[in-house]
């Protein structure tokens, strides 16, 4: 059953999965998401705020959330989830089971540094799985699965997100008034990007010191 009137604008501070169970079939038009990589991440920059990402130590939860999304999305919708190049096999594979696969885009970070200077090659993009349940059509021009978009230097969250990127990312294959669903939603750059290109949105953080940080950036965009 597909409810036509669910309640949009909701921000959850709990685990996903408790907070997707609330989510009725059918009602997503579209999944934006930089979950965990699964790579016990820490940062060797020296001016790093935040050195270490919470639970970032496995990927156990595929399964389950590859599931999940399946049920939430809506028919001939498209999708984007982040990955790191270390573990996009594992999540490629979580997400076929349900989904078509439509190509892997690369963020090529304008303003990148160096980072550990004794490390190997200084990484400068970021991989996001773009994937589709039927068939969903490009809004505008076929664009190049790489571009290019400034860092936002990490200012709120250890692996914060362009917002000029999402809103670009959202207009390319969603429509205004569409449900915009993020599951770890980090400081709340999904929802302000949906707000700025007239979407409705959904999104869960499980921790409270950044859910707390996503509110206050929301209603500074005039949420309530």
């Amino acid at each position: 059953m597909i409810y036509q009137d669910f309640p949009t604008g909701r921000f959850y501070n709990e685990d996903c999965f408790n907070a997707m169970k609330e989510i009725p079939d059918g009602v997503i038009d579209m999944i934006i998401t930089d979950p965990p990589y699964g790579m016990n991440f820490k940062s060797n920059h020296r001016k790093e705020k935040y050195n270490k990402i919470k639970n970032d130590d496995n990927v156990d939860w595929l399964p389950v959330f590859s599931s999940e999304c399946f049920r939430l999305a809506k028919n001939n919708t498209a999708h984007y989830c982040f990955c790191s190049f270390h573990k996009i096999d594992l999540f490629k594979q979580s997400l076929q089971k349900y989904f078509i696969i439509k190509n892997i885009l690369v963020w090529e970070k304008n303003n990148t540094s160096m980072g550990d200077l004794k490390g190997d090659f200084a990484p400068k993009h970021e991989l996001i799985i773009f994937f589709q349940k039927g068939r969903k059509e490009i809004n505008g021009s076929r664009d190049p699965n790489i571009f290019k978009f400034n860092k936002t230097g990490n200012k709120l969250h250890p692996t914060q997100k362009p917002l000029d990127m999402f809103e670009y990312l959202i207009k390319k294959f969603s429509n205004e008034n569409d449900i915009i669903f993020d599951a770890f939603a980090g400081s709340g750059t999904t929802a302000i990007a949906a707000i700025n290109t007239n979407r409705k949105w959904v999104c869960i953080e499980k921790e409270k010191e950044y859910y707390d940080i996503a509110i206050k950036r929301i209603q500074e965009h005039g949420w309530k």
